[in-house]
């Protein structure tokens, strides 16, 4: 009987875990970014506050891209200022799409930018 309650316990959890992940999925908008050899396709986007997941396309480059965003002013080179729900969930390979976790976005400005690419560090979102 023990058993028997604690498999029940363990299939609700899951449950609403997934439940929990396909909401917060659907409360999120998506930006695609494509990355080419050496620049992303897209430099400067405005957004209204919110919760975004990034989905970023690797087209062509040759190998592995990421992504990084950071708030507008903060040192990019320091991982502790990178927005780490933002990076993807795993490198994107040539060919590949990836997506990040929900990010919260707040007003303000925020930079982009692949270290595995490299790309410039000065593409833009800003969020009114």
């Amino acid at each position: 009987m023990k058993n028997l309650k604690n498999a029940i316990a363990l299939v609700a959890l899951l449950v609403g875990v997934v439940f929990t992940s396909n909401a917060q999925d659907k409360m999120s908008k998506v930006i695609s970014l494509e990355q080419t050899k050496g620049e992303f396709t897209q430099k400067n986007l405005t957004v209204a506050p919110g919760t975004y997941v990034f989905e970023i396309a690797n087209n062509n480059v040759g190998h592995d891209v990421g992504f990084v965003l950071v708030k507008k002013g903060k040192d990019i080179n320091k991982p502790e200022n990178h927005i780490k729900t933002a990076y993807v969930t795993k490198a994107v390979a040539n060919g590949k799409t990836e997506k990040s976790n929900a990010t919260v976005l707040e007003k303000g400005e925020y930079v982009y930018f692949c270290p595995l690419n490299p790309t410039a560090t000065n593409n833009t979102i800003t969020v009114k």
